[in-house]
């Protein structure tokens, strides 16, 4: 940022100003010569006591404000950055760090107000008689960083999401290696309740998540914010496929390229329901109807519209559902069959023969069957059907044919 006079070459530059006797001199030369950095400051607060109108007190003021960055106190910056601005409101300096300050100090309704003055201030600053054209050029594009990220903190924390963005966005456009505005761009957009821009969101956060080198996290604060957006894709798209995808993406770019898009888990089960139902539409319905059985009110749903009707009977020209067979009781005349119908190949469905079958099926076979559904089961899930006709079953083995008897010899005469 803006050097600070050295305070070994105020009278050198300052030819008109002068000390007002000897002492305020020997004050001057010991503030030159002091290494400390919390002598310096006690010598400067004395030289401040005894000669507060000196000659010098705005390089003094320039100097205090210094050495207190020195020290790393950031609250004596933010009041000697203040009173500098009393004598000069256009102070270059002084409206950086007060700028530059407003996010680590408690947030009050003072600090936000002086924060956006000050940013607002170095906006509209002009180039110091001091400084050359070329050096002001980078650093008005340094104080423009410092100034929007400013004005988004503060409209973050009035609640204002969509200016905090439109700030945010500044800042990235100039400076797009920042990988904490990202990651604030991010919430901005995510504040502002919008489901149809969720995939921005997500962006932002893999590329905070992502971004190396300069502008990029520290691993202490990297981390939990990479497991904040894995846990965050993972939950609004329903798996982490596509992810590393999307994180180089947004490393290469600042913004998401037109059409981004990350399908939600709804999308994403659409999607896949529509593809089943194409490739196979009896299993289809079989999930639709799991799907909404397990759903908050499936009680009632399968009360009201399963319970009782001739499934599938017909819905989409399907007339029967499709299992293997996994177990079977009796063993040797089976009048109940449990099959795994659903993708996952779990056991889910129980038929209850109307007679007990005369012969066992194998392991694995596959039958069709329709019915009418009795009973449920939830933990785990188990559809329960009642099989009205044996004819309602199909792809149940026939018995093994018997292999004839053989001929007896005959009897020698």
């Amino acid at each position: 940022m803006i050097g600070v006079l050295g305070t070994g070459l105020l009278l050198a530059q300052q030819k008109e100003k002068k000390v007002k006797d000897a002492q305020e001199y020997e004050l001057f030369v010991a503030v030159t010569k002091e290494t400390d950095q919390n002598k310096k400051i006690g010598l400067l607060n004395t030289w401040k006591e005894k000669y507060p109108d000196s000659d010098y007190k705005e390089e003094r003021l320039a100097a205090i404000l210094e050495t207190y960055r020195q020290l790393n106190n950031p609250q004596k910056m933010w009041e000697t950055g203040k009173e500098i601005l009393q004598g000069d409101p256009k102070n270059v300096n002084a409206l950086y760090w007060l700028a530059l300050l407003t996010e680590s100090l408690p947030v009050t309704p003072e600090t936000l107000s002086t924060g956006q003055k000050a940013a607002e201030g170095l906006l509209a600053s002009e180039k110091p008689e001091a400084v050359k054209p070329e050096d002001w050029e980078k650093m008005k594009k340094e104080t423009a960083v410092i100034a929007y990220k400013t004005l988004g903190f503060i409209a973050t924390q009035q609640k204002d999401f969509k200016k905090a963005e439109e700030h945010y966005r500044k800042v990235l456009e100039s400076s797009p290696n920042f990988a904490q505005v990202s990651y604030a761009l991010g919430m901005a957009i995510y504040q502002q309740k919008d489901p149809d821009r969720q995939s921005e969101v997500l962006f932002h956060f893999a590329r905070a998540a992502s971004l190396t080198g300069v502008g990029a996290f520290a691993d202490a604060q990297r981390k939990p914010v990479d497991s904040f957006f894995v846990k965050a894709y993972n939950t609004f798209h329903g798996s982490s496929e596509g992810l590393e995808e999307v994180r180089k993406l947004a490393v290469a770019s600042p913004f998401p390229p037109p059409g981004f898009k990350i399908l939600s888990k709804a999308e994403v089960d659409l999607e896949k329901q529509q593809k089943l139902a194409e490739a196979n539409p009896a299993l289809a319905l079989w999930e639709q109807i799991r799907e909404a059985i397990l759903a908050p009110d499936g009680q009632t749903y399968f009360n009201e519209k399963v319970k009782g009707a001739e499934l599938p009977g017909g819905v989409n020209n399907i007339t029967k559902f499709k299992g293997k067979v996994v177990s079977q009781s009796p063993e040797r005349a089976p009048k109940e069959i449990i099959l795994a119908v659903g993708l996952k190949g779990e056991p889910d469905c129980k038929l209850i023969m109307p007679a007990p079958l005369p012969y066992p099926a194998e392991l694995g076979t596959e039958v069709e069957f329709s019915g009418i559904p009795s009973a449920l089961s939830t933990d785990p899930y188990q559809l329960t059907f009642d099989i009205a006709e044996r004819k309602d079953l199909v792809g149940w083995p026939a018995p093994p044919k018997r292999a004839p008897a053989a001929k007896k010899p005959a009897k020698k005469k």
